[in-house]
């Protein structure tokens, strides 16, 4: 099954987490299969997306926020768009979108930039909004401050986290057809209600210093992993060979304590939802046409189908209507 580790470095500002994505990733893969109006992810795509669903979860667990955590990157290049979303007890799903030819060594700049720059956006949608609150949602382009692209998608996280949330983080991502995993580390702040003393005191400079230089070797460490290994080793054998000669503090997990695991949250409600965004004008034309709408998840490959008759109660304007029938194959 899928697995999340968390832990800290005794007495240092550093903190981590490392997950391994078994069952969770697999089904990913298999509903993408399952959908006939899908091919198979190229290798280069699959090891991407495999890569975001990872880091999605590190980050996500990495946070008190109940709600979705959705990172997304889209450009101009064969793949329009891929998206990893995880939900706060940790229900994952992912999905890309491609439209052009992928070459069987592209990079993450080759799929997602294409002849622009191409974006990594990162929004938090809360379960329960107030009245007028909007998801919170943070944008960087996929290149660095000298115009170069980053090359992976661990360095664009690096790139959103150190950009955007002016935190000091270091990612190891990883995939394949059967594991998708991730390590990642992170430099605590030394002053603020989130500090390791407990006070709210500036600290000096000789212990800036020594806080950086301390983050500075665990990530050096962490940056020893092999992908081979992140995808090859369990989480206790990768911590333990990595840091070893370190003060090692691992929060024992318990049976309240969620696990990655698949999960969608597509409806009939949030499909009619959006055709009414199409429109009654477009959603009658489709009917005329082709006597039905049929519209795919792209994220579990349900398929939902809706007569003329659920069409017009969708853009019937009573406060109560009857409940749109989901057929579903």
């Amino acid at each position: 099954m899928s697995q999340i580790q968390k832990f800290l470095f005794d007495g240092l500002p550093v903190r981590g987490v490392a997950v391994r994505l078994t069952d969770a990733w697999q089904e990913v893969l298999q509903r993408h299969a399952s959908n006939p109006q899908n091919t198979p992810y190229p290798a280069p795509v699959l090891h991407m997306l495999g890569q975001m669903a990872a880091g999605a979860v590190l980050m996500q667990s990495n946070i008190k926020f109940n709600g979705a955590l959705v990172l997304q990157l889209q450009g101009n290049g064969p793949v329009k768009m891929a998206v990893a979303e995880v939900q706060s007890g940790l229900a994952l799903r992912a999905t890309a979108t491609v439209i052009g030819e992928v070459a069987s060594n592209a990079t993450l700049p080759e799929l997602i930039a294409g002849t622009g720059s191409g974006q990594c956006a990162i929004t938090l949608d809360p379960q329960y909004r107030l009245p007028g609150q909007q998801p919170y949602q943070g944008v960087v382009p996929l290149h660095d401050a000298d115009g170069q692209p980053l090359p992976d998608v661990a360095q664009a996280l690096q790139h959103y986290m150190r950009h955007s949330e002016q935190l000091d983080t270091t990612l190891i991502l990883a995939a394949n057809a059967q594991v998708a995993a991730g390590l990642l580390i992170q430099r605590l702040p030394l002053h603020g209600q989130a500090n390791l003393s407990g006070h709210n005191l500036t600290p000096d400079a000789a212990t800036q210093e020594q806080a950086a230089s301390s983050y500075q070797h665990i990530s050096a460490l962490a940056h020893s992993l092999q992908p081979q290994e992140l995808l090859e080793l369990d989480i206790d054998t990768i911590l333990h060979r990595l840091f070893w000669n370190e003060k090692l503090l691992r929060f024992a997990p318990t049976a309240s304590d969620p696990t990655p695991h698949f999960a969608c949250t597509c409806s009939s409600e949030r499909v009619a939802s959006m055709l009414k965004t199409l429109g009654q004008e477009e959603a009658d034309s489709i009917i005329a046409e082709q006597g039905q709408i049929e519209v795919g998840c792209q994220f579990c490959g349900q398929q939902y189908r809706f007569d003329a008759v659920e069409v017009a109660q969708i853009f019937t304007p009573t406060l109560k209507q009857p409940p749109v029938s989901q057929q579903a194959q």
